[in-house]
């Protein structure tokens, strides 16, 4: 289990609550210095990823959510109508087998799965290896869909240019105020499953409003991706977002082709 996720192992990796002790001030202390190199370490290797999505344009997204929440579902359908306007990759992440990466596949796009055992969370090493075996989404898109859990990724910085966070109406509408670090760290969270609503005891304003409380700059779409209800807002909004990192890539080259130019007038005179 990582040093971040908040589970209180001691030195013996046993799990314990009981107050009826002294507590190991040196323990906490070598585990509070853990979790800062994991992080740190972490934070190099995320600034390695989001240097090659730079150099080749690449759009990357960190989805997360809830086991269930139906992220797999909307990306099939996503990556079903994105493919044929520019290039997209998915990386999964799962503890265990690779479905969600053959459903994918089955949709049309390249795409390869981490398996993390006991881990909950990808970290961006991980993704480093994956991003070897996927044909990088030159001038695309590159979905990176997160272990099912509103913890632990909210820590770990994967070189993505955003987090998305899926949330579910079958999940109950004081999600965002449980797991606010999350919801702050996300640019956009997908209300998915809507067309349960009317089966389902939710709220939608009151968890929308818990949403902006504890991130006021949230952009919120509602939608449904097995009935497609919504879904344009959301190809829209990545599509915007394809596009600023290709205009983004385009100037830079532009700016780059303009100091070759005036070295090679300098060398030349």
């Amino acid at each position: 289990m990582c040093a971040t996720c908040g589970c209180g192992i001691n030195e013996t990796g046993s799990h314990s609550h009981g107050h009826d002790h002294p507590h190991d001030h040196a323990a906490e202390g070598r585990l509070i210095s853990i979790e800062r190199d994991i992080l740190a370490k972490n934070a190099g290797f995320a600034a390695g990823n989001r240097r090659l999505f730079t150099e080749r344009g690449v759009f990357a997204l960190n989805l997360v959510s809830s086991p269930g929440s139906g992220k797999t579902t909307l990306l099939a359908q996503t990556v079903q109508t994105l493919r044929e306007e520019f290039p997209v990759a998915v990386i999964g992440g799962d503890q265990q087998t690779a479905r969600d990466a053959e459903r994918i596949q089955a949709a049309g796009a390249p795409a390869v799965q981490i398996n993390t055992g006991k881990g909950c969370h990808l970290d961006a090493h991980g993704v480093g290896h994956a991003l070897e075996q996927l044909p990088i989404p030159e001038g695309g898109v590159l979905f990176i869909e997160n272990v099912g859990n509103l913890v632990c990724p909210a820590d770990f910085d994967l070189g993505e240019a955003d987090k998305v966070v899926v949330l579910s109406v079958t999940e109950g509408e004081d999600k965002p105020l449980k797991y606010a670090n999350i919801f702050s760290a996300a640019r956009l969270m997908l209300l998915n499953k809507t067309d349960l609503l009317p089966y389902v005891d939710f709220e939608v304003e009151r968890c929308l409003e818990y949403a902006r409380r504890v991130n006021p700059d949230i952009q919120i779409l509602q939608l449904s991706a097995r009935t497609g209800d919504g879904m344009v807002a959301w190809l829209d909004w990545v599509r915007q977002g394809q596009q600023a990192v290709l205009a983004q890539q385009i100037s830079r080259l532009e700016a780059e082709l303009t100091s070759a130019r005036a070295r090679l007038a300098v060398s030349g005179r």
